[in-house]
């Protein structure tokens, strides 16, 4: 009798983490019953960044600069978040031997080139111009690695970083026709006034 309330006990145990939505990512097989494996956060984070690489580098397109409108200048510096992903990332250690942390960021970006090419055919979007705008950014932070075996420790230190950042994008050309620079304008931004 024991061996049967403790095979009907494992059994609903199973069903249980089943309908829960555990569901095993990497079964190992006893029988025909998988069992659920842990998965590590980082496993996400990775999966994330591959599959979103593919869409945070492309060049975005802009309407055309207008004659008379005046020097067009680099309008989006890099944001914090931007920055701090591009830093080299932190070393992933085991718990309580090896650590390491980063905390207290500060950013300082500058901006480095902001220059506008010439016109030229780029397959697939056009005659369109290359318009450069490269910053440089510093990033003060501190770095902390901790570690609780075989004897405990700390070591806390100020480290400095530049990241140098390409925010490219381009500019439609469609001729030297102003009524219809202004219609691709108002086509690509919108009426203006909206």
């Amino acid at each position: 009798m024991g061996t049967k309330k403790l095979l009907g006990s494992a059994l609903a145990g199973y069903l249980l983490a089943l309908l829960a939505g555990c569901t095993p990512t990497n079964p190992l097989l006893i029988g025909n019953a998988p069992i659920p494996v842990p998965v590590p956060p980082w496993v996400s984070e990775r999966m994330e960044e591959k599959y979103t690489k593919r869409l945070k580098h492309r060049t975005p397109i802009m309407p055309p600069i207008l004659p008379g409108s005046g020097p067009v200048y680099c309008m989006d510096p890099p944001t914090e978040e931007e920055v701090i992903r591009a830093l080299p990332s932190v070393t992933r250690g085991i718990p309580f031997i090896y650590e390491e942390f980063r905390d207290d960021f500060t950013v300082v970006c500058e901006k480095i080139v902001d220059q506008i090419d010439p016109c030229v055919f780029v397959p697939l979007i056009g005659p369109a111009q290359l318009h450069h705008c490269h910053y440089k950014c510093t990033v003060r932070f501190k770095e902390k690695f901790l570690s609780g075996y075989p004897f405990p420790f700390q070591v806390e230190q100020e480290r400095v970083e530049v990241v140098y950042i390409d925010k490219d994008h381009f500019h439609l050309c469609v001729g030297d026709n102003p009524a219809t620079q202004r219609e691709v304008a108002k086509d690509l931004s919108g009426p203006l006034g909206q």
